[in-house]
């Protein structure tokens, strides 16, 4: 099982750098003597030169001493700088000049040739946030020049031109084939555009001990969040007993499945079943016979799925009719364990009561919402939700007291009390129809079996990903990837974690 990883805001980076500035050997130092020592495995026995791109601040401090140590490795690297020595911070400075009593000398632009290797230290985490400016003129045109070069990349910290407190790209982005992150991983690295720049992250603590350093800094605050792996959820990973029956693995209600969308609802049931759930009940508006795929499904009316589950999903189908609209005010009234996805959270940015109900309720509630139901929810753009996914998560987990995943590429969970993860499972084969009403299907299951809300969403969520990750492994995807062929690959690795 991968471990989770810590992820760290600006302002937590900022004070654990006060925090150890007088460290010796420097942070800076020990930055580029770990980035270069994962340049050397990359170069390999490469005759090609490599290429150093360092930048006006101290992500260019770092590509100096990058630099300096491939030089004493024996390596010719060719180093273009683009600012001036003399505005340079006092530690870049200090690089810089360790890089000229080298023997180095640097280039005002890329020169032409071939190279084994291109490291990036043109911009670092300075770049994030509130102030981020898109990037132009001579710097957004040395982007374009890595990613035209034909070699790989090696970006420190983040790549340069990607905002690292959200992943949005800054005008122009290098895209890297891997990035070193110093410290802890960043947000940027995770969500949004920055899995599509960073490409693979290694992270390198600088030798701190990153807990006691973040907690020190205030880190458990909301500048202090972790990726999402098994370990956060192991207490729950139990093997069943011989000795139970159905009834010890709960009773998962969905309720849904309007004329015309039956579908959703049928596909948010079996995948309940496929996790465990020991019945589970539709409550749907367009009622059928039976499902032939599934006929362990239960088909009630919706009020008798109030009455008989131990949890509920509503919303997969539901549509927004007024009768759709009565059953998630009831839904809201239940003292059950609550999942509200699609259609429902439509119906609840459409209602500002609904939302106050939401928020008074005692039981837990778990929203799923994508980046435009989020900004409906949130009575705004789908841009400024995509534009800080995570503040966006942690605003409407607040507001409404609720469990939330914004989904989409690096899904952000965050919860209530300001803790908050990031999903680094999955792939572009979830972009498909259903994939929603799965992953519905996932966590009001686990919530059936007895998990905690925020366990069974942190679950539900890297299990969903992982499954597609393991369909893909198998040939399955990612294009054409369907929403009903992550159950089995989710059943099976379930299991596997359990038996671990």
């Amino acid at each position: 099982m991968k471990p989770a990883g810590t992820i760290l805001r600006q302002e937590a980076l900022r004070a654990i750098e006060v925090q150890h500035r007088e460290a010796q050997p420097s942070l800076m130092e020990r930055a580029g003597a770990a980035a270069a020592e994962l340049a050397l495995a990359l170069i390999g026995d490469s005759a090609l030169p490599p290429l150093v791109v360092a930048g006006p601040g101290n992500n260019g401090g770092d590509a100096f001493v990058v630099a300096r140590r491939l030089k004493q490795n024996g390596l010719a690297p060719l180093l273009v700088f683009a600012g001036a020595a003399g505005k340079l911070p006092t530690d870049a400075r200090a690089a810089y000049d360790l890089w000229i009593a080298a023997g180095g000398s640097v280039h005002e632009d890329v020169p032409e040739g071939r190279f084994a290797l291109a490291v990036d230290g043109l911009f670092g985490i300075g770049m994030g946030g509130a102030t981020a400016r898109p990037l132009s003129g001579r710097f957004a045109a040395l982007v374009t020049r890595i990613n035209d070069l034909g070699c790989p990349v090696l970006a420190l910290d983040i790549p340069s031109g990607l905002d690292s407190e959200t992943g949005r790209i800054l005008g122009v982005a290098v895209r890297a084939e891997h990035t070193i992150s110093f410290i802890a991983l960043k947000p940027g690295l995770l969500t949004l555009d920055g899995p599509d720049h960073c490409g693979m992250i290694t992270v390198d603590e600088l030798g701190l001990d990153i807990d006691q350093s973040s907690g020190q800094s205030g880190g458990q605050s909301g500048n202090h969040g972790q990726s999402i792996a098994p370990g956060q959820f192991a207490a729950a990973l139990l093997p069943r007993l011989r000795n139970s029956h159905k009834g010890s693995y709960g009773s998962a209600g969905i309720i849904g499945g309007a004329p015309g969308m039956a579908g959703a609802a049928l596909l948010a049931g079996r995948a309940a079943l496929h996790l465990g759930a020991g019945r589970v009940y539709l409550g749907m508006l367009e009622r059928i016979a039976i499902d032939p795929l599934q006929p362990e499904l239960m088909q009630k009316s919706p009020e008798e799925v109030f009455a008989l589950a131990s949890c509920l999903a509503v919303g997969p189908g539901l549509g927004q009719s007024d009768a759709a609209t009565a059953l998630l005010r009831r839904a809201l009234s239940c003292e059950l364990p609550l999942l509200l996805d699609a259609d429902a959270l439509n119906l609840l940015a459409a209602h500002p009561a609904l939302q106050r109900q939401l928020a008074r309720r005692d039981a837990p509630t778990l929203l799923t919402p994508h980046p435009a139901e989020a900004a409906w929810l949130a009575q705004c753009t789908i841009e400024a939700i995509q534009g800080d996914r995570l503040a966006s998560s942690l605003g409407l987990a607040q507001r409404l007291r609720a469990c939330v995943v914004l989904k989409g590429c690096g899904s952000v969970v965050a919860l209530p009390d300001g803790r908050w993860f990031i999903n680094t499972s999955g792939n572009p084969g979830l972009a498909s129809a259903g994939t929603g009403d799965v992953l519905a299907g996932f966590a009001v299951a686990l919530l059936a079996q007895g998990w905690a809300a925020d366990q069974a969403l942190l679950a539900a969520v890297h299990l969903h990903g992982a499954a597609a990750d393991d369909c893909v492994a198998a040939g399955i995807g990612p294009i054409g990837l369907t929403a009903g062929e992550l159950m089995a690959a989710a059943r099976s690795m379930l299991n596997r974690w359990c038996h671990a």
